[in-house]
């Protein structure tokens, strides 16, 4: 069943063939990563237009992130064994499939489902076409490719948060949703006549089909025992229990497993488990900031979802223009320093935001925040990839790169679950401007600590690389949910 790997990649990039290619994995890759921007901005819309309350929004930002999470390491796996066009072709139909019916969710559980159908396809497309792009280029031209997806990808999250509140403000939240639907449609067909095939031939194991699935079930029960803890039910309870056990039969699984999808012993290394640890403390902050803000601003600031959106711009405009140069100084001073610095701009930042609130100001209150969120994580975020692909044998690079994105959307579907809960934002809080406002100022300042909690741990653990360690491809990075992904392959041969 397997295709026959490509031994010899030689497509150039000024050749129509590679036009095509770069064409196809940017479109493909900009549903992913423009659906993962535009969301949090189409919240308030949705819960006033379905009757949903907190949870169903959480709810929807969370069951994308549950399944896209715990499946992207198995959608890398499969696309090297089965084919990566064949793999990334299914995950972009499937995408638009589940965008289709998110577009046209009569209720809040509806919208639910199909946004964890939505994670599934992700799963099979996002590793699939950086994928593409390396198993197809010519090694000549491979970076400058590289380079180019995930500069025009930077380009669609920075569009992301702008383009879904002019949606939502003109036609409706859901063609936040349908707007995938045309993309898919031009992209698939181009992908099956265009782009080669390719395969690993090497890849002969089993997938661990059972690891992926208690990976994914715990991170949903967690998520729904803490989602739905005020109701202090039997139900949550058992979740939480169910959670828990779920996640050590996943551990056990893996120890186990002659193949499995995360070996744990990569996490001998201690550079790789220090820097995944500090990935947990940001991207967990990050979540939790703009699944707020974005309800902030439009709630309690009064703004359009279109003028949210926009304000959310600087942020990922600042980290598409300075990534590759904040990479680089990384590189000739170690990571030590930006990964404490970066962490302690970006609570800074998070802190000021406090200032928001009725009628705020936005040269005054809005922008000063983001630009020193935005400087933090332009300082952080490029030198947290590098760290974690040097902290691992060259072999694993990809592997290591997957399980640290993996690790930074469970962070954030987890924060998205909990954070509420911490902060008392009861189930109408966000109909309510002066309780979203004092729930709001309470969750700011613990984004913030678990952001110097990180700092702290990346100035206690993290060290400089040894010389002749991988480095990223990616240079250029704008998605704010997680950090940028080398090829993804899930599991040993």
């Amino acid at each position: 069943m397997a295709a026959p790997p490509q031994e010899s990649p030689a497509v150039r990039i000024t050749s129509g063939t590679g036009k095509w290619i770069l064409l196809t994995t940017v479109l493909g890759s900009s549903m992913a990563m423009l659906d993962s921007t535009v969301v949090n901005v189409a919240l308030p819309r949705i819960g006033r237009d379905l009757d949903a309350d907190l949870a169903a929004l959480q709810w929807t930002v969370n069951a994308y992130m549950v399944t896209l999470a715990g499946l992207i390491l198995l959608g890398g796996a499969l696309g090297d064994r089965f084919g990566r066009r064949k793999v990334f072709v299914i995950g972009v139909v499937w995408f638009a499939a589940a965008s289709l019916l998110c577009g046209l969710a009569p209720s809040a559980g509806v919208l639910v489902a199909a946004r964890a159908l939505q994670g599934v396809g992700g799963a099979l497309l996002t590793p699939g076409s950086l994928a593409l792009i390396q198993a197809s280029f010519h090694p000549d031209d491979r970076a400058r490719a590289v380079g180019l997806w995930s500069g025009f990808g930077g380009i669609g999250a920075a569009v992301g948060p702008f383009l879904g509140g002019w949606l939502v403000d003109g036609p409706g939240w859901r063609w936040v949703f349908l707007l995938n639907v045309p993309v898919a449609l031009l992209c698939a067909p181009i992908a099956v006549r265009h782009v080669p095939e390719s395969a690993d031939g090497r890849k002969h194991g089993r997938f661990d089909v059972l690891g992926a699935v208690l990976g994914a079930l715990a991170l949903a029960l967690v998520t729904y025992a803490l989602i739905e803890a005020r109701s202090g039910s039997v139900l949550v309870v058992v979740s939480a229990v169910a959670g828990v056990a779920a996640g050590v039969a996943f551990v056990f699984v893996e120890r186990r497993r002659p193949d499995p999808m995360m070996p744990l012993d990569i996490f001998a290394s201690r550079q790789f488990t220090a820097v995944n640890l500090v990935t947990l403390c940001v991207y967990a902050a990050f979540a939790g900031f703009f699944f707020l803000s974005a309800l902030q601003l439009q709630v309690v600031a009064g703004y359009s979802a279109l003028g949210a959106g926009t304000a959310l711009l600087p942020t990922t405009a600042l980290m598409l223009l300075f990534s590759a140069r904040s990479g680089q100084l990384a590189q000739r001073i170690g990571p030590r320093i930006p990964l404490t610095v970066g962490p302690l701009l970006c609570a800074a930042g998070m802190l000021l935001m406090l200032r928001v609130g009725p009628d705020a100001s936005y040269v005054a209150d809005v922008l000063p925040a983001l630009l020193v969120l935005g400087l933090g994580m332009v300082t952080l975020v490029a030198p947290l990839t590098a760290t974690v692909l040097a902290s691992v044998d060259t072999g694993r690079a990809g592997l290591a790169s997957g399980i640290n994105n993996a690790a930074a959307r469970a962070a954030g579907l987890v924060a998205v679950a909990a954070l509420p809960l911490l902060v008392g934002m009861g189930p109408e809080a966000y109909r309510v401007p002066e309780r979203f406002d004092d729930a709001f100022r309470r969750a700011m300042p613990l984004c913030a600590a678990v952001l110097v909690v990180g700092a702290v741990l990346a100035f206690a653990t993290v060290r400089r690389p040894g010389a002749g360690c991988r480095v990223p491809e990616c240079r250029t990075h704008g998605c704010v949910t997680a950090p940028p992904l080398e090829r993804v392959s899930g599991g040993a041969p």
